[in-house]
Formats: C-alpha cells, sequence, structure tokens
C-alpha cells in the first residue's frame, strides 16, 4: 500500500518503520515540523495519491485534523486513527467528503519508534470503523504480523481503560515491588522469575487459581507486617502497597479484610 502518514510521534513512527519494512510505502508524512524521517514532508495543501491516510495524533487533535484534512483528501479512499480510546465517529468530516473511515489501535506499549515496530508483529489491534474501511486495515494488519480483532465505538472506553490497567497498572506494581526489594538491599531483577510466572499463569489457568499470598489465604497478620514495611520505605510506597492491596482484597472476594489490617 501507499500510505500517509500525519502525526510521526511514537505510535506513528513505529507503525511507518514497520509498515515499510513489510514493503509498503510511506509516500508522504504531514506534521507541525518538516519531519522527514519516515517519508516525504508534506504541506497541507495537497495530497498524493495514496490507499489509507493513518491519523497518529494526540487523541484531542483526531477531529481538528479530520477537519484540516478533508478539503485535500480526495485522491485517498480510506483514513483511520491509531486512537483505542477515540470513536472513529471523530472522523466525520473525512467521511462526509467519501472516505471511508476506521480506527486501528496496536494493543502494545510503544516507548520509541524502533522498538515499537520491533514490538508490533505478533500483537493485536483493534480494527473498526466503516464496512469499507475494515478490509484495507486488516490487510495492513496482517502484512505487519499483527492479530486485528473487531473494536466498535460502543466499547471503547472499556477496552482502552482495560489495556491501560493492563500496562501502566502493572507497571505501577512493579515499581512499587522494586522500591521495597531495593530498601531491603535486593537487586529488584531477582523478581522476574517470579512475575513471569504470574502473568502466565494467569493466562494458563485464570486469576483465581493465579492469585496466592496472604491477601488471597486472609492471613491478616502477614498483611498488617507488609503494610507497615512499606509505610516506613516511604509515605508514596506505603499508600501505593495499601490501595494495589485494598483492590487485591476486593478481586479475592475479601473486601472487608481491609478493615482488620488497620
Amino acid at each position: 500500500m501507499n500510505l500517509v502518514l500525519v502525526g510521526p510521534g511514537r505510535a506513528g513512527g513505529s507503525i511507518a518503520i514497520a509498515a515499510t519494512r513489510s514493503g509498503h510505502q510511506i509516500v508522504g508524512v504531514l506534521s507541525r515540523s518538516a519531519d522527514r524521517r519516515y517519508g516525504p514532508a508534506l504541506r497541507w495543501e495537497e495530497l498524493p495519491p495514496a490507499d489509507l491516510i493513518l491519523i497518529a495524533v494526540r487523541d484531542d487533535a483526531i477531529e481538528e485534523v479530520a477537519d484540516r484534512l478533508a478539503p485535500i483528501c480526495a485522491s485517498i479512499p480510506v483514513a483511520a486513527h491509531v486512537s483505542g480510546f477515540t470513536p472513529v465517529a471523530a472522523l466525520e468530516a473525512l467521511a462526509r467528503v467519501g472516505l471511508a473511515t476506521g480506527g486501528f489501535h496496536p494493543l502494545q506499549t510503544l516507548p520509541d519508534a524502533e522498538r515499537g515496530a520491533d514490538a508490533l508483529a505478533r500483537s493485536y489491534v483493534g480494527i473498526g470503523g466503516a464496512p469499507a474501511a475494515r478490509p484495507v486495515l486488516t490487510e495492513l494488519a496482517l502484512s505487519l504480523e499483527m492479530k486485528p480483532f473487531a473494536l466498535s465505538d460502543e466499547v471503547r472506553a472499556r477496552y482502552h481503560a482495560g489495556a491501560a490497567a493492563a500496562s501502566n497498572f502493572v507497571i505501577t506494581a512493579l515499581e512499587t515491588a522494586g522500591d521495597l526489594m531495593a530498601a531491603a538491599g535486593i537487586e529488584p531483577g531477582v523478581a522476574q522469575p517470579l512475575v513471569e510466572r504470574a502473568v502466565a499463569n494467569v493466562y494458563d489457568q485464570g486469576t483465581p487459581s493465579a492469585l496466592t499470598g496472604p491477601i488471597a489465604r486472609g492471613d491478616t497478620t502477614t498483611v498488617k507486617g507488609q503494610l507497615a514495611a512499606a509505610a516506613e520505605v516511604s509515605s508514596d510506597v506505603g499508600d501505593q502497597y495499601r490501595l494495589m492491596a485494598e483492590a487485591t482484597a476486593i478481586r479475592a472476594g475479601r473486601r472487608n479484610d481491609s478493615a482488620k489490617w488497620t
């Protein structure tokens, strides 16, 4: 495919690199600066013929970008944004001028363009939008060795919250664990096999079987000791540990146990 990229940031750059490696061509890049890393820099006056416009800008800028593109994209049949949260309806200005609009959200963390491009293969990608857009986006996904799944506007907020929890909440938990290990004079990396096995257990046998430890078994004395130890490290670590302990108690069906910890 010939692609136009709008927004060559981490997400846009990751897709651009992966697409180029897979034989696609970035025929133009629109950005606030004359960014030529991924293809020829374009001006907001006329777009070259292409098969697809990929819009990879901040969520709060998607609708504005669609409005700016509408007068100059008559030669391109499909447009998609890469947001997991914003509805495809935000591209209404492009739909009104005849483009099939869709969403293409890689379910992957993209810390920078190079590592993001490497991570896209074998990752899942949420695809939604107009019927004419979905086959084009699915073809792109498969060419990047990604696994497409249907993602409608109606469920985007729940889906995106779940994606954020799966990524960011895990990082918060690991950082808190690392602070506690470091305070004990132990290299935090010793927990990596434990973490990897715990995550594998969740996907292999489900959360009820995977959730172990003093909170799950109702060992109040041990949990109180852990909370006290976390608070000794710092007030921030103590607060984070308590919040995650309370969330774990709810998940373990022991919502009322937290009252015993004080």
